[in-house]
């Protein structure tokens, strides 16, 4: 899963989410009973996107874990997967490939004519930390 740490940057950076079912979220306060590190996943059955003219909350249907019905996406904080980071790089997607020299991945695209490289832990954070970097210099 990606970290919390780059997920706020994507959101901060402008990625955009519209929330489908198997997306991942957490809260993005932390004033709840939340260590960080619970997730939420959107379904049918449990976790809703509810889309209103005023915006998008995510209805939580017959849960009894939480005193919650809802949460407006702006509380809630995307965790993107692999697959939802590799669409965010479109054309500009190049390879992904273990870097055992360096213990980790490193995942290689091409923006404005520049073939770059991002190497982190896990795939998610590579391809995540790409994604950031096209979104910052688009900016």
């Amino acid at each position: 899963m990606i970290s919390r740490v780059l997920a706020l940057a994507l959101r901060e950076a402008g990625l955009v989410w519209r929330p489908a079912t198997g997306d991942r979220f957490q809260f993005l306060t932390m004033d709840m009973e939340s260590t960080g590190t619970d997730a939420f996943t959107v379904s049918d059955m449990t976790v809703e996107a509810h889309a209103f003219p005023t915006g998008t909350v995510l209805g939580f249907n017959g849960t009894t874990e939480w005193a919650l019905d809802s949460v407006a996406i702006e509380d809630a904080l995307w965790l993107p997967r692999e697959d939802q980071l590799r669409d965010a790089l479109k054309t500009t997607f190049l390879r992904l490939e273990r870097d055992d020299e360096h213990a980790g991945w490193r995942v290689s695209c091409t923006f404005l004519g520049e073939t770059l490289s991002h190497l982190a832990d896990t795939p998610e954070d590579a391809y995540g930390m790409a994604v950031l970097a096209e979104l910052q210099a688009s900016a």
